[in-house]
């Protein structure tokens, strides 16, 4: 996904191609002369309105009636997934206000949920069950009401499907109920972590 080195991955040329055509607008500029302590800033002004995610303001979305589902795979190489639990909890400290952190989350879980995927990569792929569909999810949700607590994930080997794994609402995790096989998500829970899946 990464490569083995600069100009080897994909995300090297979105990166490259990002500098070199829209904050630069140079397509001769080169990756060596960026200068993280001059650079950074001018590019954050000239597109971090345009790109970056970082409003915890959902408030318009809300008041329309939407709802959205992040998904993050834990193995991401290219992004932090840990950059996406950032902003679900700073989504929550902002609907906080006077009310208790619990009475917070229950209240974005209304028009915001998040589903953390363990052993996916960046979108898609790697060692854990990394296919499913969150696209039913919020369609389900949008139209029926119904917002989901848990999504089923399947892994598979050359075209063989050989173990499923629920994703679950953060901050919940799958926890294995000590039956069955680990490889069937039936046989997991979600459960806040540290509480027992039996």
């Amino acid at each position: 996904m990464t490569g083995t080195g600069p100009r080897t991955g994909n995300h090297w040329e979105q990166a490259d191609n990002v500098l070199k055509y829209m904050v630069f607008e140079n397509p001769n500029w080169d990756f060596r002369t960026f200068d993280y302590d001059k650079d950074v800033a001018p590019a954050d002004a000239k597109l971090g309105a345009t790109l970056d995610a970082f409003d915890p303001d959902l408030t318009r979305l809300r008041q329309r009636g939407a709802r959205l589902i992040l998904y993050h795979g834990w193995s991401d190489p290219s992004i932090s997934p840990l950059n996406t639990i950032d902003y679900y909890e700073r989504v929550v400290s902002f609907l906080q206000g006077k009310q208790s952190r619990q009475q917070a989350e229950k209240n974005a879980q209304e028009f915001v949920r998040l589903f953390m995927v363990p052993g996916m990569l960046h979108c898609a792929g790697g060692p854990g069950p990394s296919t499913f569909d969150m696209l039913s999810a919020l369609e389900n949700w949008v139209e029926n009401g119904r917002a989901p607590e848990r999504v089923v994930a399947s892994h598979s080997t050359n075209g063989i499907e050989d173990r499923t794994r629920p994703l679950c609402v953060y901050p919940k995790v799958a926890v294995y109920t000590g039956r069955g096989s680990t490889d069937d998500a039936a046989n997991f829970v979600c459960q806040t972590s540290g509480q027992s899946g039996r």
